[in-house]
């Protein structure tokens, strides 16, 4: 029973050891002499070997009139390039009993793989390909194909999905038309049926270069080998045109936005978005952390008082989403069978007032802080993956233009204090300007929130 206990007590201290310690991710960057940004990160406790690939395009380059381009080509990129048949990127991955995947967002889009050591040099040669050569083999066909693929995904995810219209509705209403992020990567399905072949190509040549990319390759590779390899497949690769960098948007809400759906849907919803500030500005943190206090766990203050203690709501979220031109900061609330929405929206409001009257405690402070640190731990002990070290290397070096942000980012949580709570939450979430979106069941419009 004594080594039992003194087992877990090692294990615990070992637990806050990890959590509380400074990272160190030792890596190595280089460029190509075509401007691909190359980040090699050694990690030999398992024989497998990771390649994530970001390119600085997403949504918000998209113009209006032709979007989702970007969300298109994630699917694209997986149907062959010009020495890849159709079917041959699956079947060497695959093949391999290694995984793959890609995303799309609003500023970026990525793509990884993860496989057996020994398959590197395929799966550089697979992402080169796309990369250099996939538009000979992009034909109508193959556009219309994957075209009504995009709009397959949409129905199944937005329009056939309960509550799947919220956040269409909501950034429309956010980001006034024309702006950068008043659509969702996957665009509307206007726009891509509208999409001719030449466009889509011309999107591809503006944007999918190796100087508008950052390859981490990690796991058990050979250094100065995987150079050699990498040279090979993209060296040759030709740069896009120079890509100007964006300005953040000024753009601001003053007055409440009232938005009402009905929807197929048992429980009635309320979603309440303020615009915030952009990731890594100054109040991001803070709001993050303000996000935590309010709903996360059942002694976060959202959920004790209207899930546990008035029994009105089932659920709670709260984020701050901070973007690289600008950003929000949503509230998300589900309600009891028929419960009226206007209740849930004076209550959270009630709950906004008392922190920035009274402030936060040390624990919750503390608590927020733990928690966000914890769970950014967690992923980094993943290789490849979405917000695996290699993803995150990319992340900062893509927006920060350093891969070795990882203590930089988890010091600005530790650095925010009670004040900043209050401070940030009576600038962002004591103003006119925000949009209101009631989702209710189908036939009780009587449920949504009040003026």
């Amino acid at each position: 029973m004594k080594l039992k206990m003194a087992f877990i007590i090692a294990l615990v201290l070992l637990f806050f050891h990890q959590v509380f310690s400074q990272i160190d991710i030792k890596y190595e960057k280089y460029s190509l002499l075509n401007g691909l940004q190359v980040i090699l990160h050694v990690d030999r406790s398992v024989p497998l070997v990771t390649t994530n690939i970001w390119y600085h395009v997403g949504a918000a380059r998209e113009k209006p009139g032709r979007t989702g381009f970007a969300h298109l080509f994630e699917h694209l990129m997986y149907e062959g390039s010009e020495n890849v048949p159709d079917g041959r990127y699956d079947e060497i991955v695959d093949g391999s009993g290694g995984l793959n995947n890609g995303s799309t967002g609003n500023d970026r889009t990525n793509y990884w793989t993860l496989v057996p050591k020994n398959y590197l040099e395929p799966v550089l040669w697979l992402e080169a390909d796309r990369m250099g050569f996939l538009l000979n083999a992009i034909t109508q066909e193959r556009l219309d194909l994957q075209r009504d693929v995009v709009k397959n995904e949409r129905r199944q995810i937005y329009e056939n999905q309960p509550y799947g219209l919220a956040n269409v509705k909501l950034v429309e209403a956010l980001y006034p038309p024309g702006s950068p992020y008043h659509w969702l990567p996957i665009g509307s399905q206007e726009d891509l049926d509208a999409a001719s072949l030449e466009d889509v190509k011309e999107f591809f040549r503006q944007y999918y270069g190796p100087n508008n990319a950052s390859l981490c390759i990690g796991g058990d590779i050979d250094v100065e080998e995987t150079k050699i390899l990498v040279d090979k497949y993209f060296g040759d690769i030709p740069p896009v045109p120079e890509i100007p960098k964006p300005n953040p948007l000024a753009h601001s809400l003053n007055e409440a936005k009232r938005i009402v759906l009905e929807d197929k849907v048992e429980l009635p919803r309320l979603y309440i978005y303020y615009l915030s500030t952009l990731n890594f500005a100054d109040d991001d943190a803070a709001l993050d952390i303000l996000g935590q206090i309010l709903s996360d766990g059942k002694n976060s203050r959202l959920y004790k008082s209207l899930v546990y203690e008035k029994q009105i709501a089932q659920e709670v979220y709260v984020f701050q989403y901070g973007q690289e031109l600008t950003g929000y900061f949503g509230l998300v609330v589900t309600g009891k069978p028929d419960q009226p929405l206007k209740q849930l929206e004076d209550e959270i409001y009630k709950e906004i007032d008392k922190i920035i009257t009274n402030g936060v405690s040390d624990r919750e402070l503390q608590r927020a802080k733990n928690g966000l640190r914890a769970s950014f731990i967690y992923r980094l002990q993943q290789l490849g993956g979405f917000g695996s070290k290699t993803d995150q290397l990319n992340y900062y070096n893509i927006f920060l233009g350093n891969p070795e942000k990882f203590n930089y980012d988890l010091d600005r949580y530790q650095k925010v204090t009670k004040e900043d709570i209050i401070k940030t939450a009576s600038k962002y979430l004591k103003v006119a300007g925000r949009v209101i979106l009631s989702v209710v069941p189908t036939g009780k419009l009587d449920l949504q929130a009040g003026g």
